[in-house]
């Protein structure tokens, strides 16, 4: 195996005991897997459940982590009381972050706290990395000089069936900033993509701006689009919105953060 492994192995050593923040993502996936190949060391591995993750994901992280042998807590967050992110600021994620660091922190005791973040995220808009640094997270994959196709890779040497997984942000990253995050239009969203999923489409996003919805697809995925128009319409409006678009940029992550 590439010597990434014994750089996160080397960073990974002396800390014990770990809390490994959870979500079923490739990257806290990979972690958790080569935290509980420590021999020397004790872990608990936390999924934070709230409205901003799809139930459909929350199935397929413990899914993965049965597939891993670890146990996996999931403890309720419930982010939708905090008035601060349902006013959904710019800084929305870092508001976020620091109440997981807080709940985190509560749970370990006093335990190091780790992470999935990788060199990827440096680039992008992140402001909840800055909170975790200011909470002491640790990020193993980011002191070992890892990103994403990185991480990616040792999952695949690893033979680990997540390795393709797409990412998948929170559900919240659907609602442009400024408009005010409610459960029901988190629960628009989850249905919206599962529609989507069902249809046969593979990478998307399904955003609302208002009573619109704009869905983000591969461009290899527009014809597909054009041929269900009627049904994708009659999905939308069932969802109680009043028009359904298709965003001729295509899909990209966080491009609710193109206005920023």
């Amino acid at each position: 195996m590439s010597d990434r492994f014994e750089r996160v192995g080397r960073i990974l050593r002396d800390l014990s005991p770990l809390i490994v923040a959870y979500s079923g993502g490739v990257d806290s996936s990979l972690l958790a897997a080569l935290v509980s190949r420590n021999p020397n060391g004790k872990a608990r591995y936390i999924l934070l459940d709230s409205p901003l993750m799809p139930r459909r994901a929350v199935a397929e992280a413990l899914r993965i982590a049965e597939v891993l042998g670890i146990d996996c807590e999931v403890v309720p967050f419930p982010i939708l009381d905090d008035r601060d992110f349902c006013g959904n600021p710019v800084d929305r994620c870092a508001v976020c972050k620091r109440a997981q660091s807080r709940i985190l922190k509560e749970i370990g005791d006093g335990a190091v706290i780790v992470d999935g973040a990788n060199t990827s995220d440096i680039g992008e808009y992140r402001p909840g990395l800055a909170v975790s640094d200011e909470e002491g997270i640790i990020h193993p994959f980011i002191e070992a000089d890892i990103g994403k196709e990185g991480i990616r890779e040792m999952a695949h040497e690893c033979g680990y069936s997540f390795r393709d997984k797409p990412s998948d942000a929170c559900l919240a990253t659907r609602i442009p900033y400024g408009e005010p995050i409610t459960c029901e239009k988190l629960s628009i969203i989850e249905k919206g993509e599962e529609i989507l999923r069902e249809m046969g489409f593979s990478r998307f996003r399904f955003r609302i701006h208002g009573d619109i919805a704009r869905i983000e697809l591969m461009p290899e995925g527009f014809d597909l689009a054009l041929a269900s128009r009627d049904e994708i319409v009659a999905a939308v409006k069932r969802l109680g919105l009043s028009y359904a678009t298709l965003d001729l940029a295509g899909f990209r992550s966080g491009s609710m953060d193109e206005v920023v």
